[in-house]
């Protein structure tokens, strides 16, 4: 029951405070759960597939509402398989992504799908345009954004 507390208290004055001016959350903020947990592998595993619920849960909900509006833009617009690998080989596979330095500024919801199309033995060339894919629109929104 402390831990679940604990993670609440972290969730609510911790986390948010760290995503001032930022859009997404990237490697280092995924990396950065260690520490806040204390390196306690426990609860860094519940901080971590907490967050990553809440993006597909996010997700989810805003496909149904999309959904309700216009069918085929929904499915066209959400095509991504983002649940093919359970939450918790979505947070092994985050840690082994985010290993990577040069992954590091890559938004989570994009290394969400690039984990999920690894787990679906995607081709490795269709991945990395993806990965590339992923890198040019953040990079791109971060100059538009500091203009």
């Amino acid at each position: 029951m402390n831990r679940i507390l604990i993670i609440i208290t972290i969730s609510i004055f911790y986390l948010p405070a760290q995503q001032m001016d930022r859009l997404f959350w990237n490697g280092s903020d995924w990396r950065r759960i260690e520490k806040t947990a204390n390196y306690d592998p426990e609860l860094s595993y519940m901080m971590k597939v907490g967050y990553v619920n809440g993006v597909l849960d996010g997700r989810l909900f805003y496909y149904l509402k999309a959904w309700t509006m216009e069918q085929a833009f929904a499915d066209s617009l959400y095509a991504e398989t983002v649940d093919y690998l359970s939450p918790r080989e979505l947070v092994k596979v985050l840690d082994n992504f985010y290993a990577d330095p040069i992954n590091g500024y890559i938004p989570l919801p994009s290394a969400i799908i690039i984990c999920n199309m690894f787990g679906e033995r995607i081709p490795m060339n269709k991945i990395d345009k993806y990965i590339r894919h992923s890198k040019d629109w953040i990079n791109r929104m971060i100059l538009e954004n500091n203009q």
